[in-house]
């Protein structure tokens, strides 16, 4: 039988329920159990893939092409797992298939009303996601979106409430995520806010089985017992979710506080250890990490860094294969936009001049790509490795068919429609395209990389590769010759080769740009080969550039976690004048 957990939220939102769902579903997973994981958001939009990144945040996209919240990033990290469109439902999807019913007659004339018909629907969605992609899980965890007490939220509170009726008690567990805030003036944490987001929880007839608390400090054991009481819950089901320095350091606060022990006894769960040598391994290489390279992302969205959030971890991932702290440095393209060239250049100088590597991220609309541009230029002559993603890639081509192929005006036709050279161009299939949601380019598609690259080398000499993607644009065939013969490699190319997927630099350090989403991909116990290739890159230039040098190793060449610290140039002659070369390496050794 199916288990089922859900998480809800109260007194704020961006308490972490995301994460803590994500957090158990890794504990419940190292027991050994099959889990999978959902996201239920009231919001009225169908997806998030039309709204605004600075309104939302991030679109994670999955493989089956689905646009989603960017919690379902979180869970597949966590997780290890690879969810699909299904796990991320909307009231805006709800009510459309409702809607549609109706229109169909499916209801045979009977009133249409929120319950039964609305809350039918979702809980024909959290079963579904149950037995998607063939083979049963053990356990569903489903996080409901906003908080307790919102108008929007209740039809999903509804439903969940009669799950616990159609699927037996014994087999549902309630997770509460609530905030127990300090006040500085009486030097107390408050519990009552917890207490009444669980007694507006208990208004629409759920009794939490846990209680997360979100907190800056530990609780006391006399605080815990005064909300286990006012709550109803076992003192051990109340948790402690105390700020930690690093993400990936929260599932093993939340095994230390006892989270998936009791809520596998309410489950009736196997009573397993959890095997987390993997991650805790992870968390050390998180605290160890002794180097650090600065990664500059320009962007258009970076006065919120959430419209980046894959893209942050995948960087994070690729400095643990490293043994490296990754140092972000977020710069606005607009800020980087010509008013005219010498005070651009100059100001993209002194913004990327002491940068290890440039990230350009995508995006959508022409605000801030000449910025971009720029940006990737500074890169380009400047041997400093750079990797673009998607609109990244597209400004690349630009920024080189500009400077290097004589095309002087080449532009994007979603940018600049009159231009005489647009080397990236809307695919064929989507020039009839009106509707603006969920009819881009979307979810994995494959990719032949071309032998001899960096980018197959990256991927481990992989000759098909397959990405995630979400765009409408491409690079336009018509220039593929002109930018070859100019020295632009298209490193990977769709099947029948009528894509291009990935291209790249051959005498740069590292210049490489995908049509792709790579980042969707990654995970801390297994970084995306890019962001891993990309951070090495960035991490050799900073050593190159601090006049450090690799040391050797029993005969090997240290490299990340495995590296010692390295005598800078001035410090090696310094030791060959007083003792000599050998001496000194051996020092180092020791």
């Amino acid at each position: 039988m199916v288990k089922y957990i859900f998480v809800t939220g109260g007194v704020a939102s961006a308490l972490g329920k995301g994460i803590t769902a994500a957090s158990l579903g890794r504990l419940l997973k190292a027991r050994g159990l099959r889990v999978t994981m959902q996201k239920l958001d009231p919001y009225l939009n169908v997806d998030p893939g039309t709204m605004n990144p600075f309104e939302h945040g991030e679109v994670f996209v999955t493989d089956d092409g689905g646009e989603t919240d960017l919690d379902l990033g979180h869970y597949e990290r966590f997780i290890d797992e690879n969810l699909h469109r299904g796990s991320s439902v909307s009231s805006g999807q709800i009510w459309l298939s409702v809607i549609n019913k109706e229109r169909r007659g499916d209801y045979l004339g009977k009133t249409v009303q929120v319950i039964p018909h609305i809350t039918d629907e979702i809980k024909a969605r959290i079963h579904d996601v149950a037995g998607a992609g063939g083979d049963e899980v053990d356990v569903v965890i489903t996080e409901v979106g906003g908080t307790v007490g919102d108008i929007e939220g209740l039809p999903f509170l509804e439903a969940i409430r009669q799950l616990r009726y159609d699927v037996g008690r014994d087999n549902i567990c309630y997770v509460h995520c609530a905030l127990v805030p300090y006040i500085s003036a009486s030097n107390e944490l408050k519990t009552k806010p917890a207490q009444h987001s669980v007694r507006e929880l208990r208004a629409v007839g759920i009794q939490p089985d846990v209680l997360v608390l979100r907190s800056d400090r530990d609780l006391e054991e006399g605080l815990r017992r005064k909300v286990a009481l006012q709550c109803d819950v076992e003192v051990d089901a109340v948790i402690a979710s105390v700020d930690r320095s690093s993400l990936y350091e929260v599932p093993l606060g939340m095994r230390e506080e006892g989270l998936d022990r009791v809520v596998a006894k309410r489950l009736g769960l196997p009573d397993v250890t959890p095997d987390l040598s993997e991650w805790e391994a992870l968390v050390g290489r998180v605290q160890s990490a002794r180097e650090t390279v600065t990664i500059a992302i320009v962007g258009k969205y970076v006065d919120l860094p959430d419209a980046y959030l894959s893209v942050v971890e995948s960087l994070r991932h690729g400095g643990l294969a490293h043994g490296t702290d990754v140092e972000l440095r977020w710069i606005a393209s607009d800020d980087l936009s010509p008013v005219d060239h010498a005070d651009a250049a100059e100001t993209v100088a002194r913004k990327l001049a002491d940068v290890d590597g440039l990230l350009v991220p995508g995006g959508f609309g022409v605000r801030g790509v000449e910025g971009k541009i720029a940006a990737i230029r500074y890169a380009r002559e400047h041997a400093i490795p750079f990797l673009g993603l998607c609109l990244g890639l597209q400004s690349a081509v630009i920024e080189f068919a500009r400077n290097v192929a004589g095309l002087p005006f080449a532009h994007s036709s979603e940018f600049e429609p009159n231009s005489p050279d647009p080397v990236i161009d809307l695919m064929h299939d989507q020039r009839d395209v009106t509707d603006k949601g969920g009819t881009m380019r979307l979810g994995s598609y494959p990719a032949k990389l071309r032998p001899g690259t960096q980018t197959r080398k990256a991927y481990g000499d992989e000759p098909v590769i397959y990405e995630r993607h979400r765009h409408r644009f491409e690079v336009n065939n018509r220039y593929r010759q002109r930018l070859e013969e100019a020295g632009l490699v298209f490193s990977g190319l769709s099947p029948d080769d009528r894509l291009v997927e990935f291209i790249e630099l051959p005498d740069h350090p590292w210049f490489v740009a995908t049509q792709a989403h790579p980042e969707l991909k990654s995970r801390p116990n297994r970084p995306h080969p890019l962001f891993d290739g990309f951070v090495g890159a960035a991490l050799q230039r900073r050593r190159e550039t601090s006049g450090r040098l690799p040391v050797e190793i029993d005969g090997e060449l240290g490299d990340g976690a495995n590296q010692l610290d390295e005598p800078t140039a001035a410090e090696l002659a310094e030791a060959v004048g007083r003792d000599g070369l050998s001496d000194s390496l051996s020092g180092a050794r020791d």
